[in-house]
């Protein structure tokens, strides 16, 4: 081969990665952007939705729905992640955005609790319980798909794309509603305009399954020669459960403080700190931003440092300034100091994320990788990140210290931190999985 044709060949391979990623993390764009949009218009949701008289115990409701569709997510990750082991990534993230796409509009179009009384939150609970479902897998089934498509030496970075896509879902949901609140009055957007940004998610879906349908199975599965059944998968993950479980508390981490810095954000900054909504979504905006800039490279960092060495560094930053953080903002509330908080916690989670994600996939047997890397996540997601709101709105009512979501970051840090240890001891193997982990 010559030269020049060497040169030709190198675009249209770099090409066909790209639209990977591309295709691949379109899932996490919907369920990201229905995920933010369910947090930040969680008082109208509360209003609409729930019986009305007590505003703090409406929203309180409409947080534990929230949560109450997470818990749906360790299912979908037995269930979903079992069918994509055995049948394949590409089929199995087609039937993932599929049960997604229902959730989606159940909410959107449920009547509100004023037409038909508690028929709507019902409805709106089912909605959130079939996006769990179907979240359940997504984030493992796409996040294994790009470990298996990357370059050697670059699997952290590859594998970070399926966090730093998720952050384009909320920075078009929060441009959307920054939008909506500058054009329209406030009180129509209570009312009904809240419900602009869930259409827009119901039109982007035959979108994106044009760009699912596309897509190409993974080599890795391809060359395996035996796909075990969902009996053996299920046997295999019990058998790891060790795994499973460190891999929970290593991912506690990434959840929490993403739930906290998108869903939760605009919540604080109007309900606690009472701030303008245009700041609190200028500032989601801005948290969007940074964030897909810190995952790939906490991902291509872990890549050529380790895994350990960011892991440890990040989480234990964390842990001792996230109360501190907090306490400084919630003193004398700003913009700017909202702002600057943010964009630490930020740096936090970009950088944890895009390295964790990478971790994990490796530390889970390959034959099962799917399953066990979405249990471990979905746990994480359920115990933890999307209790964050429910979670601090509880505490900041009970101690009447608005700072005090600060504890539970540091308690996520502390997860995060010495599950890595207990991942990475002696050599960096672990038992159950028979696998090198890279230190």
């Amino acid at each position: 081969m010559t030269a020049s044709n060497t040169t030709l060949a190198q675009p249209a391979e770099l090409k066909s990665r790209l639209g990977a990623i591309l295709r691949s993390t379109s899932g996490n764009f919907l369920e990201q952007f229905d995920f933010f949009l369910f947090g930040f218009y969680a008082t109208a949701i509360s209003k609409a939705f729930f019986p009305p008289g007590n505003d703090t115990n409406a929203l309180l409701l409409t947080f534990t729905t929230f949560w109450l569709g997470a818990l749906m997510r360790p299912l979908g990750a037995i269930f979903l992640g079992a069918y994509i082991d055995r049948i394949g990534r590409r089929k199995g993230l087609i039937v993932t955005l599929a049960i997604m796409a229902l959730g989606t509009v159940f909410i959107a179009v449920c009547p509100t609790y004023a037409s038909i009384g508690i028929a709507a939150p019902i409805i709106v609970l089912i909605g959130r319980l079939l996006q769990g479902f179907s979240a359940g897998v997504e984030l493992g089934g796409v996040s294994v798909y790009l470990f298996e498509i990357s370059t050697p030496g670059n699997r952290g970075f590859y594998t970070s794309f399926q966090s730093a896509s998720q952050q384009v879902a909320i920075f078009v949901a929060a441009l959307l509603g920054f939008f909506l609140s500058e054009f329209m009055p406030a009180d129509q957007v209570a009312a009904w305009g809240w419900r602009i940004p869930f259409f827009v998610g119901c039109l982007i879906v035959p979108f994106i399954f044009v760009l699912r349908r596309s897509l190409e199975e993974t080599p890795a599965f391809l060359a395996m020669k035996k796909h075990p059944t969902a009996s053996e998968i299920f046997a295999s993950a019990a058998v790891n459960w060790k795994i499973i479980v460190l891999g929970m508390f290593l991912a506690a981490m990434t959840t929490v403080t993403f739930y906290f810095v998108t869903v939760y954000t605009p919540t604080f900054g109007k309900n606690v700190l009472k701030l303008t909504t245009q700041d609190s979504l200028l500032v989601t905006l801005a948290v969007a931003v940074t964030n897909f800039i810190w995952n790939p490279v906490g991902g291509a960092l872990s890549d050529r440092i380790g895994r350990k060495p960011v892991l440890l560094a990040i989480s234990g930053l964390a842990l001792v300034t996230a109360y501190p953080a907090l306490l400084w903002l919630t003193a004398s509330p700003t913009f700017g100091k909202m702002l600057a908080v943010e964009m630490l916690f930020s740096f936090y989670f970009g950088m944890y994320s895009g390295t964790m994600l990478g971790a994990l996939v490796e530390i889970v047997p390959t034959h099962v990788r799917t399953t066990c890397f979405s249990l471990a996540f979905a746990l994480a997601a359920a115990l933890f990140g999307t209790f964050t709101p429910l979670a601090s709105t509880w505490l900041i009512e009970h101690t009447a210290d608005r700072a005090s979501p600060g504890f539970w970051l540091m308690f996520a840090a502390a997860s995060g931190f010495l599950a890595t240890l207990a991942i990475y001891r002696g050599g960096g193997q672990t038992v159950e999985a028979h696998e090198p982990v890279p230190a």
